[in-house]
């Protein structure tokens, strides 16, 4: 058994997305190998509340470590503004704290932030260094973003998309982690387009998972289709509600009533997202949940038939939870929805203009509706999908067959 430390900046047992993915794979590290986590301090009040309140079978082989940076550069930050500054500098003020903790390991892996354009510096011990998972977030395509949310989002998109070419190519402390990691793990094929390392060093593997969410199937002759994630425009609400829209005016009066779209979420967008369902004339036939308990969204996935995600992102950290339920997958045929489903999971839309994808993903609405038995085929495919690829155990067993292959 080897003792990996981790370098888990966000995280926590109670969170869901980036925070319940630190916290699910430091658990899967601890099922076959002792894992030192250090973490930051505002995390350290609900890992031991957690710990306390529950059973975790394999705590004994978990030690967290907490560490910030002193106030005085710290004091400025606020919530996720300046976050990935703070990141950058928590992450190079790491091995000193490390050092002076006295800490011994034999490997040692930064898991996140998920992105390949931040450093890590754990390479610095000279020891066994795994980086990632990591992933890759593509531009959102000019015409998804210009015409539909205004100039000014789109240079905001632009500009954040310069920077991170920036670290790309002119970074030395990314070029030294990509150099000495001896795995790099990549949540999608895109990561390494930018990163170009070996293929003997690249890990292919999507960081997301979840536990099991269906408890239940609703069998009924309605039609819901729900949709999740932060309104944002990478996440494409607006070809969601433009695609269903079209879908639901194609349909003779009497069905009319069986269809139902689900939207849940918040975000800068929901007042343009509102507005947009009115102008479509659906507004009867859509419903917007802001907030949701976790039963409570248990119910709704069974009460769904699809899960509709044309994410431009290179993640999808709701997609396993969709799949779990059995509800095939709408999305893009890119390097993150993409990539989780297959011909037997879900329907994939390849990027063209804007009006084609509306089209065609109106299209696929309309073919899952009137044919029950290609919908079943693909409800079956994707808890297939999620059985064999989407369980955190699995996530667990190729860690340790990664740490066993470099130790």
């Amino acid at each position: 058994m080897k003792t990996i430390l981790a370098s888990v900046y966000a995280i926590n047992p109670f969170k869901g997305s980036e925070d319940g993915t630190g916290w699910n794979l430091v658990l899967q590290i601890a099922r076959h190998n002792k894992v030192i986590a250090v973490t930051r301090k505002n995390n350290q009040p609900h890992i031991e509340k957690y710990l306390k309140e529950n059973h975790v079978p394999d705590a004994a082989n978990m030690q967290f470590e907490y560490y910030d940076l002193p106030y005085w550069m710290r004091f400025w930050k606020r919530g996720s503004r300046g976050a990935l500054l703070y990141y950058y500098m928590w992450q190079l003020g790491l091995p000193s704290f490390v050092r002076k903790r006295k800490l011994e390991f034999d490997i040692t892996h930064n898991l996140n932030f998920h992105n390949d354009w931040t450093p890590s510096f754990l390479w610095k011990f000279k020891k066994p260094f795994v980086w990632g998972p990591v992933g890759h977030h593509p531009q959102i395509p000019k015409e998804f973003i210009l015409p539909v949310y205004g100039r000014k989002k789109w240079i905001a998109d632009t500009l954040r998309w310069k920077a991170k070419n920036i670290f790309w190519y002119a970074d030395p402390f990314l070029s030294q982690t990509k150099n000495k990691a001896v795995r790099i793990i990549a949540i999608n094929s895109d990561v390494n387009k930018k990163l170009q390392v070996s293929d003997s060093k690249m890990v292919l593997m999507p960081a997301v998972a979840t536990n099991d969410m269906r408890d239940r199937m609703m069998v009924d002759e309605h039609f819901r289709v729900i949709s999740i994630g932060r309104f944002v425009a990478l996440k494409g609400f607006d070809v969601t509600i433009n695609a269903f829209a079209r879908f639901f005016h194609s349909l003779p009066n009497d069905k009319m009533e069986l269809v139902k779209l689900i939207l849940v979420g918040t975000g800068p967008e929901l007042p343009y997202l509102k507005t947009l369902i009115v102008q479509s004339k659906i507004e009867n036939n859509v419903e917007v949940i802001e907030w949701i308990q976790r039963d409570a969204l248990k119910d709704l996935y069974a009460q769904s038939k699809v899960f509709f995600f044309p994410s431009h992102e290179g993640a999808g950290m709701v997609v396993p939870e969709a799949l779990s339920c059995g509800l095939p997958v709408v999305c893009f045929d890119n390097a993150g929805p993409g990539e989780f489903i297959d011909e037997h999971s879900g329907v994939k839309i390849p990027y063209e203009n804007y009006e084609q994808a509306v089209d065609q993903f109106s299209k696929a609405l309309s073919k899952l509706f009137n044919e029950p038995s290609f919908l079943n085929q693909l409800s079956a495919g994707a808890r297939k999908c999620f059985e064999e690829r989407f369980q955190w155990d699995r996530k667990g067993d190729l860690l340790k067959n990664i740490y066993e292959e470099i130790s």
